[in-house]
């Protein structure tokens, strides 16, 4: 298992759409590619991490759910997802693992359904609202090429600006 390097804002790979995963071409480096995702993840103290967040152009993320025991989180890996319906609206304050310090309140969907392949290849939908609601739309839009400054509000957007020029200087 490895720690991956972090692509951090300015990489163009953060804003480049993913190509789709040929599951049976990919599959015998997947186990240790999602391994090393998580471990990167888990050793950054994030919740979620895409392909392109360690500069690789494909269609793969994990979520680490937290969960109520300490340390303890549910995994869930995405190939090539897929937001299919999304419902209501609600404000999150978010950060990312490629915009380090940055913590912004975003709209995103309350509930969504995203199908995607597991890590075994199997098709899954899933229905989820909340947190991993959140987790999923901004690991997916990392995915699309997008990043999730893209989703401030205008109110906010040069308060955003101001920051990530501060910030971006301590990278």
């Amino acid at each position: 298992m490895a720690i991956l390097t972090i692509c951090r804002y300015g990489k163009e790979i953060l804003n480049q759409k993913t190509k789709r995963i040929n599951f049976n071409l990919l599959e015998k480096k997947l186990p240790k590619l999602i391994n090393d995702m998580t471990q990167t993840c888990l050793a950054y103290n994030g919740v979620g991490l895409a392909a392109t967040q360690v500069g690789l152009d494909i269609a793969l993320a994990v979520v680490l759910l937290p969960q109520e025991e300490e340390g303890s989180y549910k995994r869930y890996v995405l190939i090539n997802p897929e937001i299919t319906n999304m419902q209501g609206n609600v404000l999150s304050t978010e950060g990312c693992l490629s915009f380090p310090g940055l913590s912004i309140q975003v709209p995103r969907a309350k509930k969504v359904k995203v199908k995607y392949l597991n890590e075994k290849g199997l098709p899954v939908e899933l229905n989820a609202e909340g947190f991993l609601a959140i987790i999923l739309q901004h690991e997916i839009d990392h995915l699309n090429g997008k990043v999730f400054i893209e989703r401030v509000q205008p109110k906010d957007q040069a308060k955003v600006q101001e920051e990530l020029e501060r910030l971006s200087k301590e990278w």
